[in-house]
């Protein structure tokens, strides 16, 4: 029998469980670059459908050679259906359009609010007891992705052109933390891999239907093998992958400490610009990455 102490450690401690949020941190970090090429091409909606579709099959045909079924308990189907609605369907939709229409500064910004926001969800449903070192962590790397935005020369506006945009992201920062609170409870019951595969592939349907338009308008001809490219990397890599890594974390140590590997996403994006696009990288930038690194460190130390 494992004590509390043991298992207090097992959650404290760096593990492979760590170790794989950090690739997905690698995932998401370039997804955003991947989106952002995809969408001179792809109207937004339609790009969503798709890479959804893409991942949903993917992730099916994984579970069924893995776990055989797709079975869940009766009572635990509206959970699933409210989960696939808000964390897949409303979500993407909001995220998609939210990123097209605000500056890259704004939705930075916004979208570091979601560890703050999981922390909190979880600590007022009483899902999840937040530690001390886990707020000072959330906070330390908050700061330290506010100080890189506003060293990256990204334009952080408050103009009614950027409104609506910012409205979206942050409506979709309220859904992903949601989505992700509310799971916790059923991943006593199921798998990481069948809470993914399930509530991706119950939100992609109605995520097509509402796409519909876009994909009959959508201009199929003049689509460069880039943006295809872009679109299988997204579909794979960052959805299917990259929500089966999210929702292990979740499981293991917890909605807060793996929601803090977001900060990482900032990280990893303006060193990639560093290194691929000869952008510049400044004193006050590398002093943001050093302050998400340390929040990271204190909340899993």
């Amino acid at each position: 029998m494992v004590s509390k102490h043991s298992s207090a450690r097992k959650l404290n401690s760096f593990s492979l469980v760590d170790i794989m949020l950090v690739c997905m941190s690698f995932i998401w970090g370039l997804n955003f670059v991947v989106i952002k090429t995809a969408l001179n091409y792809f109207t937004p909606l339609s790009f969503n459908a798709l890479r959804f579709s893409i991942a949903s099959f993917l992730l099916l045909i994984f579970l069924k050679f893995r776990e055989k079924n797709f079975w869940i308990r009766k009572n635990d189907l509206k959970n699933f259906l409210l989960l696939a609605l808000i964390g897949n369907t409303i979500y993407q939709i909001l995220f998609i359009n939210g990123i097209f229409l605000t500056t890259a500064g704004n939705s930075s910004i916004i979208l570091a609010t979601t560890p703050i926001i999981v922390a909190l969800l979880s600590s007022i449903l009483g899902i999840e007891k937040i530690g001390y070192r886990t707020w000072q962590g959330v906070f330390i790397s908050f700061a330290g992705v506010a100080l890189i935005t506003l060293g990256s020369n990204r334009p952080i506006t408050l103009t009614t052109k950027s409104l609506i945009g910012d409205l979206l992201i942050i409506a979709c920062t309220i859904c992903w933390s949601t989505y992700t609170v509310l799971s916790k409870p059923l991943l006593k019951y199921y798998s990481p891999l069948k809470l993914v595969s399930l509530t991706v592939a119950i939100g992609t349907l109605p995520l097509v239907v509402a796409s519909t338009p876009s994909l009959i308008t959508q201009n199929w001809l003049y689509i460069p093998a880039e943006a295809w490219l872009s679109l299988i990397y997204s579909a794979i890599l960052a959805v299917a992958l990259g929500y089966a890594i999210w929702y292990t974390g979740v499981n293991h140590i917890g909605s807060a400490k793996t929601a803090i590997y977001e900060y990482l996403i900032t990280v990893i994006a303006i060193v990639a610009a560093w290194i691929l696009l000869n952008e510049t990288l400044n004193l006050i930038q590398i002093t943001g990455a050093v302050l998400v690194f340390t929040g990271l460190f204190r909340s899993r130390k």
